[in-house]
């Protein structure tokens, strides 16, 4: 006897395969829009302000919390056919309808604090989400107080920061407008306690904040200086220097009204209280302002195992984690000029390869870690790379390095207005020099070392007036170095890194000490030996310590020190081995530059198997 056909299929192994259609979900909505569009199985009419809104419940409790209570939680509403829902407008409730059945939300400025409120009343997250992306999108000068009020209203945590970004962002253009005298004395202490970066000197701020004081009604000043004692802790009166906060003090002497007596009062105590607490702000940063800023250590280009890069990477202090800055705006390039000037990053000349081809360049670029951009700036009257950028008093110098001319190795040097962007030519130096260290100390630019016009390492060190103009040679280093950083710490200046020639063996030899310059009397000593010697590493002073980063033991093996960090403490003479940076690096640069505390992008390094 046969099997059926029906017998036939349950015999055979079971395999469930499951088909999934992505036109589906839209379909769906399609059908119950048309459903409702014609009136059909419609069980609910929602009644807002005299206006009626059929609909149905299943949709409406799939989409709200509120709602699925409402139905399913045995409540009186859920035997009705008619609910009055109060305290929401139909403006803002029809565009949710709208969202429940096509997935579209139609927002405005005239109709987004309705839908919002409708939103939140009846709990339908992803519209709140997006009114606080809107929102988000549309803030300005004009309208940043009121979005800040709605925010804390709504309890829209990302939203009320983003304003408040933005209006320290933007605290001078903000102060002089009629909107910054309506904040409230709470959002204006919430502007100053977020501790976001702003446009202004801390002396500003301080103007600021006292012209809200007054700029009101007799009546609500009195209210406002109720708040003034907690108002006044946000302000970092060591930012300001002496002279201009006595400047600020005669001016409210000047007044002689109570109420500003009562805001001199409060200053002064405020002015004592932080005297005696915490760090004072190192003025020769020349940092604007430290608001929302933190100091970080930077690891600017070099090589790594895929190759050379130009990511520049930092690590807060505070937490100790590698993370994604940004990256130089030019072909992969290497042996460029890095300098700080007024806490923005200049990067300035250098060579890449191009058809296997050395190509040094002139150009440079700054970049300004609070507004997170590039900027790029008139290029040096000769290409050069291996050479020295430093600051001096306002100006950089770019000292010697390899050009493309027919002496390869230069003497040349010239100077840069940052204001002016402008370059200019300054006398050569004593020797054609590259692959040599500065640093500047005072008026003076220091040069030690480097490679000369017939490739023999030097021990020599010159040193540039910047008010004469002239050049002098000082005492030679204690041995001849490459390669090698200046750090200038005080009136001593302290050699770190690098390698000196092996005459015999014709090779290189790894310098393993921090020698140590003193200023005043010329004169050289070994200060320590580094734990762990290494070339191309990048070193940089943080709070008087030094920090080796990176670097390998030979021209021939990379090993697991490519990754080490380690830092010698001037103060007690110790040195201090740190957590590994995430990957394998060397002939990369390292720098201190002040960093926004809160960016969007805060993506972290991984870390590679061999930097473990």
């Amino acid at each position: 006897m046969t099997k059926t056909k029906e017998r036939y299929l349950h015999d055979k192994p079971l395999h469930t395969i499951f088909y999934e259609h992505s036109s589906h979900l839209g379909t769906l909505l399609e059908g119950l829009n048309s459903l409702r569009q014609k009136g059909e199985l419609l069980d609910i009419t929602l009644v807002i302000e005299g206006s009626l809104f059929q609909a149905h419940k299943a949709v409406l409790s799939a989409c709200s919390d509120y709602f699925r209570a409402m139905f399913t939680d045995n409540m009186l509403e859920a035997r009705k056919n008619e609910i009055c829902l109060n305290g929401i407008t139909a403006k803002g409730f029809h565009q949710l309808l709208e969202y429940a059945y096509t997935s579209h939300l139609a927002l405005n400025l005239a109709n987004v604090q309705d839908v919002l409120e409708a939103a939140s009343h009846v709990q339908m997250v992803n519209c709140i989400q997006a009114c606080s992306n809107y929102l988000q999108s549309q803030i300005d000068l004009d309208n940043c107080v009121d979005i800040v009020t709605i925010a804390e209203t709504y309890s829209l945590g990302q939203l009320r920061m983003k304003v408040y970004r933005f209006m320290s962002g933007h605290l001078l253009e903000f102060s002089n407008s009629s909107e910054f005298y309506r904040l409230t004395p709470q959002q204006l202490e919430n502007l100053l306690g977020y501790d976001f970066p702003v446009d202004c000197s801390e002396a500003d701020v301080l103007s600021i904040v006292l012209a809200w004081f007054f700029h009101t009604d007799k009546r609500d000043v009195d209210y406002r200086l109720t708040y003034a004692v907690r108002i006044m802790k946000y302000i970092h009166f060591k930012e300001i220097t002496k002279r201009k906060l006595d400047s600020i003090l005669e001016k409210i002497l000047e007044e002689r009204n109570y109420e500003w007596q009562i805001l001199y009062r409060i200053i002064l105590q405020q002015v004592y209280v932080q005297s005696n607490t915490g760090k004072t702000m190192d003025m020769r940063l020349n940092l604007l302002n430290s608001r929302g800023m933190e100091m970080a250590v930077l690891k600017i280009g070099g090589f790594g195992i895929s190759g050379i890069t130009n990511e520049i990477t930092y690590c807060f202090a505070s937490k100790r984690k590698w993370k994604h800055l940004t990256s130089i705006p030019h072909v992969e390039q290497c042996n460029y000029g890095t300098a700080v000037f007024n806490n923005e990053l200049y990067i300035v000349g250098g060579c890449f390869n191009q058809s296997l081809q050395e190509n040094i360049h002139p150009f440079g670029f700054k970049y300004s870690p609070r507004y997170n951009k590039w900027s790029t700036m008139s290029p040096m009257k000769i290409e050069r790379c291996r050479f020295s950028l430093n600051v001096v008093g306002d100006m950089l110098y770019a000292v010697g390095g390899t050009s493309e001319g027919d002496e390869n190795v230069t003497c040349t040097c010239e100077c840069y207005n940052p204001r002016l962007d402008l370059w200019y030519t300054i006398p050569d130096m004593p020797a054609h020099l590259s692959q040599h260290a500065g640093v500047s100390s005072g008026c003076r630019l220091f040069i030690s070392g480097g490679i000369d016009r017939d490739n023999i390492c030097n021990s020599s060190v010159y040193c540039y007036d910047v008010n004469l103009e002239n050049w002098k040679t000082c005492a030679s280093m204690l041995q001849p170095r490459a390669d090698h950083v200046m750090l200038s710490i005080g009136k001593y200046l302290y050699v770190c890194g690098g390698w000196t020639e092996d005459i015999e063996m014709r090779s290189r030899l790894l310098v393993d000490t921090i020698d140590v310059y003193d200023t005043e009397k010329d004169t050289w000593e070994i200060l320590t030996k580094v734990p762990t010697p290494r070339y191309h590493a990048g070193i940089v002073c943080v709070e008087n310590k030094i920090y080796f980063v990176g670097g390998f033991h030979s021209d021939a093996v990379f090993d697991k020190d490519t990754a080490a960090i380690e830092y010698y403490n001037i103060e007690n003479n110790m040195w201090t081995i740190e957590e590994k940076y995430p990957q394998d690096i060397w002939e990369h640069t390292c720098a201190t530059l002040y960093i926004p505390k809160c960016r969007d992008d805060m993506e972290v390094i991984p870390t590679t198997e061999s930097s473990v």
